[in-house]
């Protein structure tokens, strides 16, 4: 990274984002800015036209490959093992030139899949009927629907009560010293919910504690875990708890603005977030002074461009910089410098989310559910191979079974793994179900990783030496390529497993090995660090499957 850079894109603040004038542009050529208008904007910027053009060619919908797509059909994980997206694609070619069509990972439509994107809008379809008339008639929007049930205490399911009430919320905490409020967050003992684990409290009290005259709260809600759309819910069906929890993280903080930064792939979220901004406009619930307390906060929604790496908190705050997002060197952290060198907290949409409840309830109320390590409720969403595909909720410590076999309704056909977390989760066979509970101790207990609570199911009849490679595919295209073992192992490993597969060639374990390591202790962020949890959990899990393939 580079602090110089860091400083000159801050210089017009938020207001006037490098970053979104990047998108902007990106949007009026229907592609991929000219080579002229990168020009333009560094100059504008004073940075150098190697900056922004290297910037733009990173992204998938800003490079210049993106120029003339149409429509883009959405190859995650789940929607590939169910098999839909050859057939809607093929079905698509009677409409678009094969140039004209993108892909993109993922829509967060893993219940459902025929997942595609037209006209700035998501869709399901799976038949060429439904695919005719969402193409013909242009649909604007088509809402999908899935199961969303809580059971124990709801945090973050519960019905929105409206602006007035919901907002007495943050009213109430106005009324309280930020010194007050921070110790009902660290005494929830709530972690962050994106994947790491990492205590809210810590992070707060780390930026509060680091002086500045300018601090930010960044919501990172660039989920891009295959199988995952528990943020798309959030964004789109409870806004207001995110921007409430953000509202009161930069009270706790001294921080003035809050920046959403949301994944291009949701451009419903988008919208609807902006909407419930301009809501909160409307109540006299932002600005400076707000309700005469001295507190100032504002918020700028950001529309990401496509990079599963910007779930990195540090490559976010690069991309919101306008700079290639790479994975930063920590310390300094971002809570000491992070977004133009100023004190930064990023959490994830449901940690944020969590905190109207503690700040209505207290710390202690929210501690008291889930167990002592993990507090709170978790959102776990489940593909469509569950009879019952869905978003729920549960109290930490909540038997896996129980999701899986009362709330999903058990499998539609026999299943023989469930990738959970995220593609950097834990690898998880179906015969340890019953040994799990939906918390970070019992995962991280039995050699997994809870991560998003994603659920990834691989059916009896998929390889899974063919899932591997695709593990490894993904890792190689989304590396933000700062670092070597990210970057080369990434594709390496992809080329020894599609070798192993298509020709008479068997991969040396001694050298996979080597591999896996190197990846795990070499990588800079848990992109390359943690796609050797999964590989390891079919090495040990699926050993008879996976023996032809090495020596």
């Amino acid at each position: 990274m580079s602090k110089n850079l860091s400083e000159l894109s801050g210089r017009k603040g938020l207001k006037d984002n490098l970053f979104d004038r990047l998108g902007q542009l990106t949007i009026q050529n229907q592609g991929s800015p000219s080579i002229e208008e990168l020009d333009k904007l560094a100059d504008e910027f004073l940075i150098g036209s190697a900056n922004t053009y290297g910037t733009a060619t990173f992204y998938d919908f800003m490079k210049p490959e993106n120029r003339g797509k149409k429509v883009y059909t959405c190859n995650g994980s789940v929607c590939s093992i169910a098999g839909t997206q050859d057939g809607l694609k093929d079905e698509l070619k009677k409409y678009f030139k094969e140039e004209e069509i993108g892909h993109m990972c993922c829509l967060g439509r893993c219940h459902e899949n025929g997942a595609f994107h037209y006209n700035g809008k998501n869709h399901s379809a799976k038949t060429p009927e439904e695919i005719a008339s969402i193409i013909k008639e242009k649909a604007k929007a088509v809402e999908d629907h899935y199961h969303v049930k809580s059971i124990g205490q709801a945090v973050l399911t519960n019905e929105f009560p409206g602006i007035d009430a919901y907002y007495e919320i943050f009213k109430n905490t106005l009324k309280r010293t930020p010194e007050n409020a921070l110790e009902e967050i660290k005494k929830s003992g709530i972690r962050g919910r994106g994947g790491a684990g990492f205590p809210m409290g810590f992070k707060l009290e780390s930026c509060k504690n680091t002086s500045g005259d300018q601090k930010f709260i960044v919501c990172n809600a660039d989920e891009g875990d295959p199988g995952a759309y528990s943020d798309r819910y959030l964004l789109e069906k409870q806004p207001h708890a995110v921007l409430l929890g953000m509202m009161v993280a930069g009270y706790v903080v001294g921080a003035n603005w809050g920046v959403l930064y949301i994944r291009a792939e949701y451009p419903e979220s988008v919208e609807i977030m902006e909407q419930a901004v301009q809501e909160l406009v409307n109540n006299h619930l932002l600005g400076d002074n707000i309700l005469g307390s001295g507190f100032d906060f504002n918020f700028k929604v950001v529309k990401a461009q496509g990079a599963y790496i910007c779930g990195e908190e540090t490559a976010l705050l690069a991309s919101l910089e306008g700079q290639r997002p790479e994975v930063r060197v920590r310390p300094p952290y971002p809570t000491q410098e992070g977004l133009f060198n100023r004190p930064t907290v990023v959490n994830n949409v449901e940690t944020l989310a969590a905190i109207p409840f503690i700040m209505q309830n207290g710390g202690e109320a929210y501690k008291s559910i889930g167990t002592s390590k993990s507090s709170g409720t978790k959102l776990v969403c489940l593909d469509s191979f569950f009879n019952n595909p869905g978003m729920y909720e549960v109290e930490m410590g909540t038997p896996l079974s129980v999701v899986i076999n009362d709330l999903g309704g058990g499998f539609k056909e026999p299943v023989k793994a469930m990738h959970i977390g995220g593609p950097l989760g834990g690898l998880v066979p179906s015969t340890k179900i019953d040994d799990l509970t939906v918390d970070f101790e019992s995962f991280s207990q039995n050699g997994f990783l809870l991560g998003h609570a994603s659920v990834v199911c691989i059916p009896e009849n998929y390889p899974i030496v063919k899932y591997l490679e695709h593990l490894f595919e993904f890792t190689a295209h989304e590396s933000c390529g700062k670092c070597f073992p990210c970057r080369l192992g990434s594709t390496r490993g992809s080329e020894m497993l599609n070798k192993a597969q298509h020709e008479d060639f068997k991969i040396d374990r001694q050298l996979f090995d080597d591999l896996l390591e190197t990846l795990e202790i070499g990588s800079l962020c848990a992109l390359g660090g943690g796609l050797p949890l999964p590989v390891k959990n079919a090495l040990q899990y699926f050993q008879d499957e996976l023996k032809p393939y090495f020596t």
